[in-house]
């Protein structure tokens, strides 16, 4: 079904440099929809053209879906969108999962990127191959379900990040702070972070991470419980550091059944040895 998130209408997307983006300038209905792939799929069919907008910086770029079933495999229009793309991942390409919103004529529709050209390309536009853009319910290459890195970054979009966080239960929170780590997002990490951090500083040093082990109890078994132990394994790479890995647990707690459950994650960096205090 499809899930339509009403945007206020003075929320500012910040583009590089002192540009910004609104929706009243755009023009549009105000409106982000959260619509399945099925439906999508249709609303963007093969060889459509429409504008990509990136949450974080504002900035566009317009693009064309060449393929794909399970998801739509993309290219920009031509050299001057490729650079555009380049720039809102720092002038490198990068697997990196972005929250972004795709303008369709008069509609707005929540999705998430990533930024690394592979496969085939057909198009002139300096960039070597394409990119895959998700959609709720889309799948990957490897799957037959959504990577949660993309799950979360469409539910950003779409405003809805938050509410999910909040009803999660505990795995549900692990695998959540430990994708938004990979993604480098505190968007992701700090509503389930018991602690502040300085995630500018934190961030930039995971190049990646990987929730390697988690044993799973039967989520009604927890509803009672305010404070929990679960056991994991954790593959890191840290920059100028190399891959490490972590056999321990991360702990969570909650103020009361109502509440949300919260990472406590200066205690998680501390025994991983990425926090001094």
């Amino acid at each position: 079904m499809k899930t339509i998130h009403a945007i206020v209408i003075f929320i500012v997307l910040f583009a590089a440099g002192a540009t910004h983006t609104t929706a009243a300038e755009e023009g549009i209905s105000c409106k982000i929809e959260m619509i399945p792939w099925e439906k999508v799929n249709g609303i963007l069919p093969k060889y459509s053209k429409f504008t990509v907008l990136d949450v974080e910086t504002g900035k566009k770029f317009k693009v064309q879906r060449r393929a794909g079933s399970h998801h739509a495999d993309v290219q920009p229009l031509d050299a001057e969108e490729t650079k555009i793309m380049k720039s809102i991942y720092g002038g490198k390409w990068s697997w990196k999962r972005r929250a972004i919103i795709i303008i369709n004529g008069n509609q707005w529709i929540a999705a998430s990127m990533h930024g690394m050209p592979h496969g085939g390309g057909a198009l002139k536009n300096n960039f070597p191959g394409h990119f895959c853009i998700h959609f709720y319910g889309s799948t990957t290459h490897r799957t037959n379900y959504m990577d949660l890195s993309h799950k979360l970054m469409i539910l950003k979009a779409a405003g809805k990040l938050d509410g999910y966080l909040y009803k999660a239960n505990p795995y549900e929170v692990i695998s959540a702070f430990m994708a938004g780590l990979k993604q480098q997002d505190s968007k992701i990490v700090q509503p389930i972070s018991l602690q502040p951090l300085p995630w500018n500083k934190i961030l930039p040093i995971i190049e990646n991470v990987r929730l390697s082990a988690m044993p799973v109890l039967p989520a009604e078994d927890l509803t009672g419980e305010l404070s929990l132990e679960v056991p994991v394994e954790v593959d890191w790479f840290i920059k100028n550091r190399g891959r490490m890995h972590f056999r321990g647990s991360i702990y969570l707690v909650r103020y009361s059944q109502a509440d949300a459950w919260k990472v406590d994650n200066k205690r998680f960096f501390k025994e991983n040895k990425l926090v001094n205090e």
